[in-house]
């Protein structure tokens, strides 16, 4: 544990200094029991100005969640489960630390807890808010029995363990934890714990009533992206950067995978010149490398000493989310509670971005990326704004994504969040029927009419009549009637609830 021992002398000087002054902080009232504590200077139970100072001081101890490390001068590597001081935590994605050692330099703030608010997080089998979908999917993968995870339950403030087993034949249970009366943890009221990490290690020597003892958690989980690859960089050396095999190509240009300093994957999408308005998205990269979200594929940096430009993200192992459907249409398909997971990540990451008033004009199945434990990220948010093709931004062109922008945008080329809210409608559609083209073979005045006209897209066969409803209000005519983001997203978690006992 970090002590530092001037806040200790500065902590026992202020407790002499009360006693000193009041010969008792607690006195006794004539029945004996313990009277309110005076403070000098102060009414009862207010702390002095010497003892709100010592409070002040008290240092600021933040845990290793992940290990991180330093490749910059000025960055600080990290150990996981290590204890770390911190020195400066005014910026929102890179503190300034102190380790055991002495050694000060900056880390990434998603990367650490707070002590005093670490829970379960310290736990290898604890996974947040992971969804019961992703948790199933990512314990199949896994295929171990006896293999679990703890997660956040939909009520807030309770917990469900899913539990692997194979028999009688490979699948998920689901176990809600607990409490009694007394506060304490079970899932079989016969074996009750104080606290959720003893009932994990009973029922690792004991099923207790579960389908299996419990006997691993799934080993190798991602390490979530930086804000930036180091403090205060986003422009990114070339020479640094290591291109591998092509993942795909497009109007703007090609991406790569790649690595950085040979350690970290990336992507590495390599601008065609004359694409874009060069100068306005350098300036706007700065910005975009602050947003950070779990749902959005982070940006790096970019290379733009050179031509052509190179936009470095995080590198997403799956590919897009349309390819990903189209690939596994068969198990997908009958997996309705994993689509709508989909489409709730989807919606959180543009909650983010609704939140940070930024559009995204150009959100689709084909902008979304799928990364390990079927996590999906929004792409190339805000890319759109900085591209020079008339025939990909005027509404007339052969390239404008018709099928996706909603009656203002055919018009009046009039982007907003709630445009990008009928296009959020369209990616659901996109999501259920597993990569279909929406409206068919329809061209594109076909698509306009039927829009003007306000005939929209038909319910898909995997849809549930609840979830089609949420579809059909992205695509209100007018604007305003159309939800944001944050209720959008509320309405599924809710929708979600109601289709599976979590």
């Amino acid at each position: 544990m970090l002590v530092i021992s001037a806040l200790k002398q500065v902590a026992n000087a202020a407790t002499n200094a009360v006693h000193s002054a009041t010969g008792n902080v607690t006195g006794h009232n004539n029945s004996g029991t313990p009277s309110t504590p005076i403070m000098p200077g102060g009414t009862p139970g207010t702390p002095s100005s010497k003892a709100k100072e010592k409070i002040m001081l008290r240092a600021k101890v933040v845990v290793a969640l992940y290990p991180f490390r330093a490749i910059e001068g000025g960055d600080l590597s990290l150990e996981k489960g290590a204890e770390y001081e911190v020195l400066d935590d005014s910026q929102e994605h890179w503190w300034k630390v102190k380790d055991e050692n002495g050694s000060i330099g900056y880390i990434p703030s998603n990367y650490v807890k707070e002590k005093e608010l670490l829970g379960l997080q310290k736990y290898e089998w604890y996974v947040g808010d992971m969804s019961r979908q992703r948790a199933e999917s990512l314990l199949k993968q896994e295929d171990k029995e006896g293999c679990f995870v703890v997660r956040n339950s939909s009520t807030k403030g309770l917990y469900t363990l899913s539990l692997y087993t194979k028999v009688p034949h490979p699948h998920v249970k689901h176990y809600h934890i607990k409490q009694n009366t007394r506060g304490e943890f079970y899932l079989s009221e016969k074996h009750c714990c104080g606290s959720i990490p003893d009932l994990v290690n009973y029922h690792r020597h004991n099923s207790g009533g579960l389908a299996s003892r419990l006997k691993t958690s799934p080993c190798d989980r991602p390490v979530p992206p930086t804000a930036g690859l180091s403090h205060d960089k986003w422009e990114i050396d070339p020479a640094e950067l290591h291109l591998l095999e092509e993942l795909g190509s497009g109007q703007f240009g090609v991406v790569r995978r790649g690595k950085w300093r040979g350690s970290i994957d990336v992507a590495v999408k390599m601008m065609k010149e004359g694409t874009m308005s060069e100068d306005d998205f350098i300036e706007e990269a700065k910005v975009m490398t602050k947003l950070q979200h779990q749902n959005l594929v982070q940006l790096y940096g970019v290379c733009s000493k050179d031509r052509p430009i190179y936009i470095v993200t995080e590198y997403m192992r799956h590919g897009s989310l349309l390819n990903y459907l189209r690939r596994h249409e068969a198990s997908l398909g009958a997996n309705v509670g994993l689509l709508l997971d989909m489409c709730i990540q989807v919606c959180k990451g543009m909650a983010y971005l609704e939140r940070h008033n930024y559009i995204h004009r150009d959100l689709a199945a084909r902008n979304c990326l799928v990364g390990s434990e079927n996590v999906v990220k929004v792409a190339d948010f805000g890319l759109a704004r900085y591209v020079l093709d008339d025939q990909y931004t005027s509404s007339g062109g052969t390239k404008f994504p018709i099928k996706w922008a909603p009656p203002e945008v055919l018009n009046y080329t009039r982007f907003s969040s709630k445009s990008d809210v009928w296009a959020y409608g369209v990616l659901m559609w996109e999501v259920f029927t597993c990569g279909k083209m929406p409206y068919g073979r329809l061209k594109n005045t076909e698509v306009v009419e039927r829009v003007q006209r306000g005939i929209i897209l038909e319910r898909p066969k995997a849809c549930f009549k609840e979830v089609y409803e949420v579809m059909r209000k992205c695509w209100a005519h007018c604007p305003e009637v159309r939800p944001s983001f944050r209720v959008l997203k509320e309405q599924l978690i809710s929708v979600s609830q109601g289709l599976v006992n979590d």
